[in-house]
């Protein structure tokens, strides 16, 4: 009985985790629209200027992952969009 339990957890746990994965990227997607808005209302340099056009790039890359489906790789394009927008942001004065 212990041991039907402990692999009933398991399972549940594994298919959690891949459901987790395959879902849609919502929050990467939101938090590197909301970064590259407050990178454009702080960017002045030109470093800043170029960080701002690559985060905009990655995020319309992301934005077609997720419309094809492409879960996994729009998630970590919206990160890397959303990395790119904080180091705009950091490179303004």
């Amino acid at each position: 009985m212990y041991r039907q339990i402990i692999n009933v957890s398991l399972v549940l746990f594994l298919l959690s985790t891949i459901i987790g994965c395959v879902s849609a990227p919502v929050q990467e997607m939101s938090d590197a629209r909301q970064a590259i808005r407050a990178a454009k209302k702080a960017s002045s340099t030109p470093d800043s200027q170029s960080s701002l056009a690559k985060a905009e790039s990655l995020l319309k890359e992301a934005e077609t992952a997720l419309e094809n489906g492409e879960y996994s790789k729009a998630r970590d394009t919206a990160t890397e969009a959303r990395d790119a927008a904080i180091k705009a942001q950091q490179s303004s004065p």
